[in-house]
């Protein structure tokens, strides 16, 4: 990625690799095949450009996603995928001049969807993840219960989240199909025409849903980017480096972007010089990031204080809820920036 000037911590896309990876999965599967996750990215903008690759149906994990993106003109069919109680935003989502539905998983979130007029639900069913849904068992009743209270039931959800990282794709393969029996078990006895769940790490696996909710793959990440998917990264913070020391006789480096910068819970973020280096990230502290270089690397990659570098974030959501733009680049040209305003809650 080539960095033109920028005011550092500085989150980047890649122009050609964001629009090859949206025509990847546009091709892989079009149209409502596909149900774009808006947490990954978290910007009416680009959910525009995906909109125009053909996805009208988009999915969120938070009240404030769903009505942003509603104010967007993007709410033609938009799922809440995730549990409110919170009878204000549910009031809110439901005033929406838009198809919202809203995952439940309880006799509480029903009752609470009720009563703030929402009209369509989907019950969410553990498929393994232990997080959020139901007992796949308890689905049916809980889909009864929706529509003895007046709600329309399109069908189910499941996230097959805790197999989504598996590096070794035959294992994944095994996972999802494990976790889509008990979903499809579900399905059977609640009815309806959606079949919801997938991510990225799946999207090529999992044939038993109607939908998959993939949002990664737009931006993609480190940890993503061992799973041998055909998507490129696109995705990178910009910093700048500050200062150079030694310690037990090596040299280090220090840049200007840490873990309020950079999302860390799938591990340290790649590091990229020039001359196509990868260095090695010693830390994080709050403000900074410290690396070296690898012992055999060339001189020509060595960097000078002032020059930027690109992190490659292992983990790309929470990475983006941290920064308040993208600047696109193309060929170390910025061609556009992309507002992230639908970050919080």
């Amino acid at each position: 990625m080539q960095l033109p000037a920028l005011a550092t911590p500085a989150l980047v896309v890649d122009a050609g690799a964001f629009f090859h990876n949206v025509s990847t999965m546009a091709a892989a599967l079009p149209a409502h095949r596909c149900r774009p996750h808006v947490k990954a990215f978290k910007s009416t903008a680009l959910a525009a450009k995906l909109r125009d690759a053909g996805h009208h149906g988009f999915c969120a994990a938070t009240p404030r996603e769903i009505m942003g993106m509603a104010h967007a003109g993007l709410g033609a069919d938009l799922l809440l995928a995730n549990e409110t109680l919170d009878a204000r935003r549910l009031a809110a989502m439901a005033a929406l001049e838009a198809r919202v539905t809203v995952a439940v998983d309880s006799d509480e979130t029903i009752a609470a969807a009720a009563r703030a007029g929402i009209a369509a639900v989907l019950i969410d069913v553990n498929v393994g993840l232990a997080r959020c849904g139901c007992d796949p068992a308890d689905a049916g009743r809980l889909a009864d219960e929706a529509r003895r209270v007046g709600l329309e039931v399109r069908g189910v959800m499941g996230y097959e989240g805790h197999v989504m990282g598996n590096a070794d794709r035959a294992e994944r393969a095994r996972g999802v199909e494990v976790a889509m029996a008990a979903l499809t078990a579900a399905h059977r006895v609640v009815g309806g025409d959606v079949i919801s769940g997938g991510g990225t790490g799946t999207y090529d696996l999992n044939h038993w849903v109607s939908e998959i909710q993939a949002g990664s793959y737009t931006l993609m990440d480190g940890a993503y980017a061992k799973a041998g998917l055909p998507f490129r990264e696109a995705l990178a913070v910009a910093a700048t480096v500050l200062s150079r020391g030694t310690r037990d006789g090596r040299e280090y480096f220090v840049a200007d972007a840490g873990l309020k910068a950079l999302g860390m819970d799938h591990g340290l973020p790649e590091l990229e010089l020039a001359a196509g280096t990868r260095a090695k990230v010693w830390f994080c502290s709050d403000e900074h990031v410290t690396f070296a270089l690898p012992p055999d690397s060339s001189s020509a990659a060595r960097p000078s204080i002032g020059d930027l570098v690109a992190l490659r974030p292992a983990h790309v959501d929470p990475t983006v809820a941290y920064h308040e733009r993208f600047t696109v680049l193309r060929d170390g040209v910025v061609v556009d920036e992309w507002e992230i305003d639908l970050r919080g809650w």
